[in-house]
């Protein structure tokens, strides 16, 4: 993860911009290497591992006020020791830079939440 993805901002997207090529979203992607490009270079998704469910569940109420906060909502499925993350700019039907940045920003979370 680079501090410059994380360092950014989402900005609203309200369609009309193509979405990324499979070469854009892959140099992104490098920025984000923890994250996996889907097959079709239109998502990209991320498993985080907990020690138990109540860790995963605070995890995914942080990722929650994020996406608040950014204004920019991955999908989430969680359970006892896991999360799993997906991000898509659906309005594109495909990957922005807001992804990435939002890619950045929870792995800054996990990141911070290893550290305590």
């Amino acid at each position: 993860m680079t501090d410059a993805l994380s360092g950014k901002s989402c900005t609203p997207c309200r369609g009309g911009v193509p979405p990324l090529t499979r070469q854009e979203a892959a140099t992104y992607a490098s920025q984000t290497p923890d994250w996996r490009l889907s097959p079709d270079a239109d998502g990209i998704e991320r498993r985080f591992q907990f020690g138990n469910f109540r860790d995963a569940f605070a995890f995914v109420r942080q990722v929650s006020d994020l996406a608040e906060a950014e204004g920019h909502h991955p999908d989430i499925a969680f359970g006892w020791g896991y999360a799993t993350i997906s991000l898509q700019t659906r309005k594109i039907k495909g990957l922005h830079e807001n992804d990435f940045i939002m890619a950045a920003k929870i792995d800054r979370l996990f990141a911070a939440r290893a550290e305590t």
